[in-house]
């Protein structure tokens, strides 16, 4: 006879986990998505019984989503759902993994917008930044562009973590924008604690903006802040020096691709980005690091071509 728990509906199965397993255990953000998959079992399974869960109603499940996601997205939904699953399983109420040889579909995924820019495209957007004796938006653009910080990293920088005789800005904790009240929040990772070094104008430019500032108040935060006001203000900015409008996020990337360019080892791009690990950072400029060892291998030919 089967179990009260495992005639459970599933996504109430799976509103529990995330609250036994989840919440204070993973970042907000990342809650944030768990609770959103909820959404979706909860949308598309609302009498889905947990022992009613075999392959084809799992496969059932999985392309009801796809049917609106991209299959990256549809692979998410997958995972987040699976780690609950097989819980149940060792919980012993489903008697079979429903996930196992799951086929993943989706749409087709959207044009790739530009993340990036270029060396002279920055310069033209820098040169549109109204950069004054008062901090504001442009000057965080700035910052960002100059540092490769994200988000809110930048929104969590107060005045004590810039050391301008040795020209350090210390990544030690994020802001979270998204709270209504805000407040400091820890670094996505360990790896993301970290000193960046800042350029000698930015760090005089700096030292004289934040002054007058509270040591331990963020320099860029009065008030609630929103994504969308920033990036907004970004677009007006690119569509002034006619350059392609990127994201504040697209800043950071910018930032990479532009030492990579340079000849910067990926190690310390990716020590300056705060990535967990230099595979992150080969991952997501996988495109730039191709285009740099064709650049390689014509190098190396024409040194080898010279030796007689």
């Amino acid at each position: 006879m089967a179990s009260k728990k495992s005639t459970q509906l599933f996504y109430r199965y799976y509103a529990e986990w995330i609250g036994l397993y989840k919440v204070n255990a993973v970042r907000e953000v990342t809650l944030d998505k768990y609770y959103l998959t909820l959404h979706w079992v909860r949308v598309l399974a609302p009498t889905l019984k947990l022992n009613q869960l075999d392959r084809r109603a799992y496969q059932k499940l999985i392309n009801d989503f796809a049917v609106e996601h991209e299959r990256q997205t549809t692979m998410d939904f997958h995972h987040q759902i699976k780690c609950a699953i097989l819980d149940a399983l060792d919980e012993g109420l489903i008697k079979q993994n429903p996930t196992r040889k799951v086929t993943i579909k989706g749409r087709n995924p959207r044009p790739k917008k530009i993340k990036y820019l270029s060396q002279s495209q920055l310069q033209s957007l820098i040169k549109q930044l109204e950069l004054g004796t008062v901090l504001n938006w442009d000057w965080f653009i700035l910052l960002v562009a100059k540092t490769g910080l994200r988000f809110a990293e930048a929104l969590g920088a107060t005045p004590q973590d810039f050391d301008f005789e040795k020209r350090l800005l210390t990544i030690n904790k994020t802001w979270n924008y998204r709270r209504v009240d805000g407040g400091f929040q820890p670094t996505k990772n360990t790896s993301s604690v970290r000193k960046v070094e800042l350029d000698w104008q930015t760090a005089m430019q700096f030292s004289q903006l934040i002054k007058n500032c509270p040591p331990d108040k963020p320099i860029f935060v009065n008030g609630r802040v929103f994504n969308s006001t920033i990036n907004h203000r970004l677009a007006v900015l690119c569509k002034k020096a006619k350059v392609p409008v990127i994201s504040i996020h697209g800043l950071r990337h910018t930032h990479a691709s532009l030492l990579l360019f340079a000849g910067v080892s990926i190690a310390s791009v990716a020590r300056r980005l705060g990535h967990s690990s230099i595979t992150t950072t080969q991952k997501t400029y996988l495109h730039i690091i191709n285009e740099l060892e064709s650049q390689d291998s014509d190098k190396i030919m024409h040194e080898m071509s010279v030796l007689m």
